[in-house]
């Protein structure tokens, strides 16, 4: 057999009319029929955040935000018609990185949508990191939001159980998902995974695609470092325009005939000063499209290495039928190519009976039996994996090079836009100038 397989917060969500179990299992089973998303079938938004305080495990005080989710059926209102009342739950961060786990346990295969970051980075230093500053807390609403709707938008994903229930069962929901058992298997795959193995015939396109997350991760980390020191000199430029309007508007308290023209002139220089907070804030809109990519090669990367996990687990079942087989023929024949310490006890002791020959034959045979079916079946778990792997894979560079295209047209509109208003600015300070 060729063991080669191919080249802390909280959030609202609603309990839509979707609430008995009846219902909620026809919606599924119609998604899966039909091979449709659930985002078809309902409205999913996170509408707002709360802080709250509570006590965590060890009973100490703990300040948190919980993020509420709303849903609704996807239903077209009739004119004049009053839209369905939306079904509202409450979720913390750490609900959504125990959701994320869930998936990423469960389906191996696909690239997982990353959450937005728990604690701020690449963050202008003008600019909070406190994870519970209101700017960071509603930026990362929005990313969970848009976590929320890659799930829903994914045809294997939105077809999930456990993801329904997490919209729509506001309490037993984590009981529900531990109840699969899915966190031993994490633990197993977890140490697999750490463990120090070498995969003798690697999958080029796995290989290659590895390295190129590791340059995007690079590039965008770079891309976004630069960002921020363009911010900060940016800030410094509209502040300075701030020093201009503050010196026109003192000129012009001492100055009779051009008094309105300077204090004009500065009023345009305050105006065009207070707007870069605005500017700033809308520029964090299109970083954290960036970094959503940047944790999004976390998640290829981890195909990539649950790949690796399985064709490791392939080689060594064929190596270990190799050896099998390979016992069985010295049996047979009486010769031992290698040393081996029950070779030397046949030296010493003697050789063994024919029935006792014949018994260990028998039980080789059937070690060998099985040993060919396991690998077997690796092989089918493997190829299967890199089909289904492999179809995701080009599903999200597509949806990679479609989001960041639009991201960074964008960035470069916003950019060319608040140039513009740079040059109006000049251009209004000099028609004052001309009047006095």
């Amino acid at each position: 057999m060729m063991a080669d397989c191919g080249s802390s917060e909280v959030a609202v969500i609603g309990n839509t009319d979707l609430t008995s179990a009846e219902s909620e299992n026809n919606i599924i089973n119609t998604m899966v029929e039909k091979g449709t998303n659930l985002l078809r079938k309902m409205e999913i938004n996170v509408v707002e955040a709360e802080k709250r305080t509570g006590k965590n495990t060890v009973n100490m005080q703990e300040t948190y935000t919980v993020y509420l989710i709303e849903t609704r059926p996807a239903e077209t209102v009739p004119e004049g018609g009053t839209p369905a009342t939306p079904d509202t739950l409450w979720r913390r961060y750490s609900e959504f990185e125990l959701l994320r786990t869930y998936l990423l346990v469960t389906y191996p295969y696909i690239v997982i949508p990353p959450l937005p970051e728990k604690r701020a980075e690449f963050v202008w230093h003008k600019l909070s990191a406190d994870n519970l500053d209101p700017d960071f807390v509603e930026r990362r609403r929005g990313g969970l939001e848009n976590f929320l709707l890659r799930v829903a938008s994914h045809s294997v994903l939105s077809n999930d159980e456990i993801f329904f229930h997490f919209l729509t069962e506001e309490k037993g929901w984590r009981e529900r998902v531990l109840e699969t058992g899915f966190q031993d298997k994490a633990d197993s795959r977890l140490k697999s995974l750490s463990a120090m193995f070498r995969v003798k015939n690697p999958d080029k396109r796995f290989t290659a695609l590895k390295h190129y997350c590791d340059e995007l991760n690079t590039v965008i980390s770079q891309l976004l470092r630069v960002r921020a020191r363009v911010a900060d000199r940016l800030y410094g430029v509209y502040k300075v325009h701030g020093n201009y309007g503050r010196v026109f508007s003192e000129w012009s308290a001492i100055e009779k005939e051009m008094g309105d023209g300077l204090q004009s002139a500065g009023h345009h220089m305050d105006t065009y000063a207070a707007s870069i907070d605005d500017i700033l804030e809308e520029e964090e809109h299109y970083a954290d499209q960036l970094k959503e990519y940047l944790f999004y090669t976390d998640a290829v990367r981890s195909v990539c290495r649950k790949h690796e996990l399985i064709q490791y687990e392939l080689e060594m079942a064929a190596q270990d039928l190799t050896h099998k087989k390979q016992q069985k023929e010295e049996l047979a024949t009486g010769t031992v190519r290698v040393f081996s310490l029950k070779g030397m006890t046949s030296k010493l002791f003697g050789q063994e009976s024919q029935e006792q020959r014949e018994s260990r034959l028998a039980a080789l045979e059937q070690s060998i039996q099985e040993g060919e079916e396991a690998v077997k079946e690796k092989n089918t778990e493997c190829q299967e994996f890199v089909r289904t792997a492999w179809e995701d894979i080009e599903r999200f560079k597509e949806q990679k090079d479609k989001d960041l295209r639009e991201a960074l047209i964008s960035y470069a509109i916003m950019q060319i836009s608040m140039c513009k208003k740079g040059i109006q600015v000049w251009s209004n300070a000099k028609e004052c100038f001309n009047k006095m």
